[in-house]
C-alpha cells in the first residue's frame, strides 16, 4: 500500500495514513486501498480490534483538491441524467466508511492535528475517537461551496448535539478538541499523539480480551439501538443474545479471573462469501 501501513499484534491491527507530504489528504487511490484493507480485516478470523492513526502535521486535511481539478470525480451538472449520476457516484463513495461502519469489530480513532472535510466522514465512522489537545475537526464543505455528502451530517448527529452539527455544517468552524471531547465526539484528550496512540491502543488490547462474539454482538446491538427505537431494540437484544450465547465464554472468563491470566477465547469465523465460491 501507498497510502497506508498496517501491522498487526495478538488481534490488534494498527492502520496508519501515510501521505504525510500531502497531509494525508484523499485521494482516489487511497480510496481504492481503504476498501481493499477494511474488506480483508473485515474477514479476518483473528481480528479484535482496529485503531486508525496518522502521520505529519495533521491527521488529514480531507479530499485532495487534486480530485476535482483532474476530472477524477465527474460531477456533471448540465443536466438531469449528469446530476442523478452524482447519486450513483456519492453512493459508491460513502461504501468506503460503511464498510468501516459496518467492521466486524470495533475502531479506534487516534486523532491529532486537522481532522478536516472528509476526515470527519472517516471518524465519524469510528466506534471511539482518541484526540491530541491541539486537535480540531472542521466540516470543511460548506467553505468551498457544498454539503459535506459521505456521512458527516448522518452520523455526527447521534454523536453530539444536534445544535452544534448545525453551527459547524453551517459555518465551517473549527472544533476544538477540548469542546469536542465535552460534547461526546472524542472520548478522551492526550497532549502528545504518542500518548494518544498508545491510548488507542492499549484500549483495543483490553478489547482482544475480551470475548470476539460477545464484542461482534455488542456492537451489532449499539448499532441497532442507534437507528432503532427502544421496543424494537429490546427485542433484537434477545434475539441476538440468544444467538450468541456461550456458557464456556463466562466459564473461560471466571477462570482467566481466578488464575489472573490472559483470556483465551475462541476466534471469529473467517468469512468466505457466497459469492466467491
Amino acid at each position: 500500500m501507498d497510502c497506508f501501513t498496517l501491522a498487526e499484534d495478538a488481534g490488534v491491527a494498527h492502520l496508519v495514513l501515510n501521505r504525510p507530504e500531502e497531509m494525508n489528504t484523499m485521494s482516489p487511490q487511497l480510496w481504492r486501498e481503504l476498501e481493499t484493507v477494511l474488506d480483508a480485516l473485515h474477514r479476518s478470523p483473528t481480528l479484535r480490534a482496529l485503531v486508525i492513526s496518522s502521520t505529519g502535521r495533521h491527521f488529514s486535511a480531507g479530499m485532495s483538491l487534486e480530485v476535482f481539478k483532474s476530472g477524477a470525480i465527474q460531477l456533471d451538472d448540465r443536466s438531469a441524467e449528469g446530476r442523478a449520476a452524482i447519486v450513483d457516484l456519492l453512493a459508491d463513495m460513502q461504501q468506503a466508511f460503511n464498510r468501516l461502519d459496518d467492521l466486524r469489530v470495533p475502531t479506534i480513532a487516534a486523532i491529532h492535528g486537522g481532522c478536516i472535510g472528509g476526515a470527519v466522514d472517516l471518524v465519524a465512522a469510528c466506534d471511539i475517537r482518541h484526540a491530541t489537545a491541539d486537535a480540531f475537526f472542521c466540516i470543511q464543505e460548506i467553505n468551498i461551496g457544498m454539503a459535506a455528502d459521505l456521512g458527516t451530517l448522518q452520523r455526527l448527529p447521534k454523536l453530539m448535539p444536534l445544535g452544534l452539527v448545525k453551527e459547524l455544517a453551517y459555518t465551517g468552524r473549527r472544533l476544538g478538541a477540548s469542546r469536542a471531547q465535552a460534547v461526546g465526539l472524542v472520548n478522551e484528550v492526550f497532549d502528545t499523539q504518542a500518548a494518544c496512540v498508545e491510548a488507542a491502543l492499549q484500549c483495543a488490547r483490553e478489547i482482544a480480551q475480551k470475548p470476539p462474539v460477545a464484542v461482534w454482538g455488542s456492537k451489532q446491538a449499539i448499532h441497532y439501538a442507534r437507528d432503532h427505537g427502544v421496543k424494537d431494540s429490546l427485542q433484537q437484544m434477545g434475539w441476538l443474545q440468544a444467538a450468541i450465547w456461550q456458557n464456556g465464554n463466562l466459564m473461560e472468563a471466571f477462570a482467566a479471573a481466578q488464575a489472573k491470566r490472559p483470556t483465551a477465547f475462541p476466534d471469529l469465523a473467517a468469512l468466505k462469501f457466497f459469492r466467491e465460491g
